[in-house]
């Protein structure tokens, strides 16, 4: 039987349904501090590097933006909000010129298809209000540790917005959710369309 957990089995990966962060420019200090959040409030277990073994046949890595930097996505398994164990990971997405750069936070639509989590109806776009909610909460988590100016959650999401732009004010017609922070307060907007 497939297993969502299965790093190795190379059927659990592909596009990431994701929790995107804004973290700015390339020299903030801040995506450590976003990263540590984040792993904690996904609750993830382990830190590895590769995705060729399963976590016990290898050892784990510093789950530190060095590490990120030199393996290009950190992995690890997340607890789905329907309680199967899948495989997630996390990566950086560069903003080129003046845009942001992004962390971001994924299980991949393999491991969402293996556990069963319906993400797609036949529109165009993918779209799950659980994994949504599931990812807000999470930005929830992780904004009460470290505050970020913008969080969007969708698949395949990161760099598709920008807090600048949006000034403080959530979409109102919205292809995605927004995670967006006023007078210390972090505001969701689920996605509408």
């Amino acid at each position: 039987m497939p297993n969502p957990a299965s790093v190795r089995d190379q059927s659990n990966w592909g596009d990431g349904y994701e929790l995107a962060i804004e973290v700015g420019s390339t020299g903030d200090t801040q995506p450590q501090t976003l990263l540590s959040a984040l792993w904690s409030a996904a609750g993830v277990r382990g830190c590895f590097g590769r995705r060729d073994c399963e976590p016990d046949e290898q050892e784990e890595v510093p789950c530190t933006v060095a590490s990120l930097s030199e393996y290009g996505h950190l992995l690890g398994q997340v607890c789905l909000p329907t309680g199967w164990l899948a495989v997630c990971g996390c990566t950086t997405v560069r903003g080129g010129g003046e845009s942001s750069d992004w962390l971001a936070f994924y299980v991949p639509t393999g491991a969402l298809d293996t556990a069963g989590i319906v993400y797609w109806d036949g529109r165009p776009f993918f779209r799950s209000a659980l994994i949504d909610d599931w990812l807000a909460g999470i930005a929830v988590q992780v904004f009460e540790q470290a505050e970020f100016s913008l969080g969007v959650v969708g698949w395949m999401v990161s760099g598709s917005a920008e807090a600048s732009i949006l000034a403080g004010e959530l979409p109102e017609v919205r292809d995605m959710g927004y995670l967006l922070p006023r007078d210390g307060v972090l505001r969701y907007g689920a996605a509408s369309t």
